[in-house]
Parts: C-alpha cells; sequence; structure tokens
C-alpha cells in the first residue's frame, strides 16, 4: 500500500512544480516587453525583457506589450471644409509603442484610443482649410495630424510615426468644377505652349536672316574689295605697259581702231589724225597774230603819249611891255 501512495504524492509534486515553473517563467522576444504588476504595483524597474523572465506565482502579474511598428485604418468619414464644402477622407496611422508602463497603465485599448482621437482630429484640422488646400496640400495635412496626434498620444506611452491619406472624395459638383478648372487650365497651357513656339521660331527666322544679310553684306563687301583690287592691278599693269610704247605702236593701234570701225554697217566719217594736227597749228599761229598785233598797238600808244608830253614841256615867249 505505501509504494502506490509514495508514487502519488511524487506524482502530485511533480505536476506542482510543472505548474509553478509554467507560472513563473516567461520567456520575451526582442520586439515584446513584460510589464509586471506584484501586487497589483508596478514601476519603471518592473518592466522585464527581452530574454527569460522569472516571475512569482500568484502574486506576479504579466502583461505582454508589443514594441513593433503597427497601424490602424480609419474609415472614410464627412468633414466639412473653411468654405462648407463637404468631402470625404480617409486615411492611415502608423505608430509604435515606446514606453510599455504608459501604454499599458494610462490606457486600456492603445489602437482604439487612437483611432477615435484621429477622427475628432482630423475635423479640427480640415475645418481650418479651404477646400482648394485640401486637394493640393496633402503632404501639409498629414504632417499636421501626426503631429497632432503625437502630442495626444505621447501620454499614452505611443508615438505617432506617419499619417497618410489615401482617398479624399468631394462632392459631384465640386468634382465638375474642378474638371472644368483643369481643362481650362490646360488649354491654357497649351495657348501658352504654341505662342512660345511660335515667338521662339520667329526668333529663329530673323536671327537667321540677320545672319544671312550679315553674310551677304560681308560677301557683297569682299567682292567689291577683290574687284577694286582686281581694277588697280589692271590699271597698274596698263601703266606700266604704256610707259614703253612708242609712237609707231600707237599709230598700229590707230589703224586697228579704224578697221574696226569701218568693219561694222553704219555710217561713218573718217577725220585724218594729221587735220588735227593742222588744226592745233593753225590755232597757235592764229593766236601768235593776235599778241602781236596788241603788241605794236601797243607801242603807238606809247609813242604818242610821249610826244604830247614833250609838246606840253616847251617854253613860252616872253611879253614886251609898251610906252605911251
Amino acid at each position: 500500500m505505501e509504494n502506490p501512495v509514495n508514487i502519488g504524492a511524487v506524482i502530485l509534486v511533480a505536476v506542482v512544480l510543472i505548474v509553478l515553473a509554467y507560472l513563473s517563467i516567461r520567456v520575451v522576444n526582442e520586439f515584446e516587453r513584460l510589464v509586471v504588476f506584484r501586487l497589483g504595483k508596478t514601476g519603471p524597474k518592473r518592466v522585464k525583457g527581452p530574454g527569460l523572465v522569472i516571475l512569482i506565482p500568484i502574486i506576479d502579474r504579466a502583461v505582454k506589450t508589443d514594441l513593433r511598428e503597427q497601424f490602424i485604418e480609419v474609415p472614410s468619414q464627412t468633414n466639412i471644409t473653411r468654405d462648407n464644402a463637404p468631402i470625404n477622407i480617409d486615411f492611415l496611422i502608423y505608430w509604435r509603442i515606446v514606453d510599455p508602463m504608459r501604454s499599458v497603465v494610462n490606457v486600456a485599448n492603445f489602437a482604439g484610443a487612437l483611432q477615435g482621437i484621429s477622427t475628432t482630429t482630423l475635423r479640427a484640422v480640415i475645418g481650418d482649410i479651404l477646400l482648394d488646400d485640401v486637394l493640393s496640400k496633402r503632404e501639409q495635412i498629414n504632417e499636421v495630424l501626426r503631429t497632432k496626434l503625437d502630442e495626444q498620444t505621447e501620454r499614452w506611452g505611443g508615438k505617432v510615426t506617419t499619417v497618410e491619406i489615401r482617398e479624399i472624395i468631394a462632392p459631384r459638383d465640386v468634382q465638375d468644377a474642378m474638371n472644368r478648372m483643369l481643362s481650362a487650365e490646360r488649354n491654357r497651357r497649351a495657348v501658352i505652349t504654341e505662342s512660345e513656339g511660335a515667338r521662339q521660331s520667329a526668333i529663329n527666322v530673323a536671327e537667321g536672316e540677320k545672319q544671312s544679310a550679315i553674310l551677304r553684306a560681308e560677301g557683297d563687301r569682299q567682292s567689291a574689295i577683290l574687284r577694286a583690287e582686281g581694277f588697280s592691278e589692271a590699271l597698274n599693269r596698263i601703266f606700266a605697259a604704256a610707259r614703253h610704247v612708242d609712237d609707231r605702236t600707237m599709230t598700229l593701234q590707230y589703224y586697228e581702231a579704224l578697221k574696226e570701225l569701218g568693219a561694222s554697217a553704219a555710217t561713218k566719217y573718217v577725220i585724218p589724225l594729221e587735220l588735227t594736227d593742222l588744226a592745233k597749228h593753225l590755232s597757235s599761229f592764229l593766236d601768235r597774230g593776235f599778241q602781236s598785233g596788241e603788241a605794236v598797238r601797243h607801242e603807238d600808244e606809247v609813242r604818242d603819249a610821249a610826244a604830247e608830253g614833250a609838246a606840253g614841256q616847251r617854253p613860252k615867249a616872253p611879253e614886251i611891255e609898251g610906252t605911251t
């Protein structure tokens, strides 16, 4: 009888030890922490992990927290902008626990509390922004939301790392107005682009014409210079050749010119070169004759004047006084 009793007692002790070991030994992962409550009390020193953690059964109670970054999805909700335009917005919030003790002691459900406060914060932020700014400044809205949510969750031991707006749905009439505005903006850009192209084309054409005119003027100038240089060189050569030409050569050239003139069918009058020489001699003879006549007449006038002067200077006879 003693042997079965002893075996039963051993088994009971073994079971009790296994249960106590199960209740007192915890293995904490690297991304986890244990907040230990001893008789209902805890503190910063009772945050355990990672590794093997020993608890006192019945006296200690452990609450596990996850330090990895997590996200919650805030469903689409209607918000009113500053200019009283209703829009639907849904977004994502990424968060993580930075103080395990406060995340357990100060809030019962961190994710639920974060989702609730994000809804009211979004309405407050959107209510201060115009509709156009909501649609065009999404990054700024994300940053404002992240800052405000992070301030609220700091007392809960958490940190909001990122806020991302996924979709903004405007009313139908607002969407139609946006589409018309987008179409008008595209037309404006197209007109501006077309006018810029036309202006650039005109500038290019004018620049090409300018360069062409400059090149033509430069070519004309170079051509004129070359013609002038060629004409000057020809004159120099003709002058150099004419210096060595005698009367016989000129006479032969004169005969050749008369031959070419006589070859044509037109009526011609030929005046010999000797006739012109005779006219020159006659003209010189007449000039000398006129000069000689003038000299003789001048000598007669001088002689007459001298005679008159001599008669005027001859002395008069003295007068004889009479007596009574």
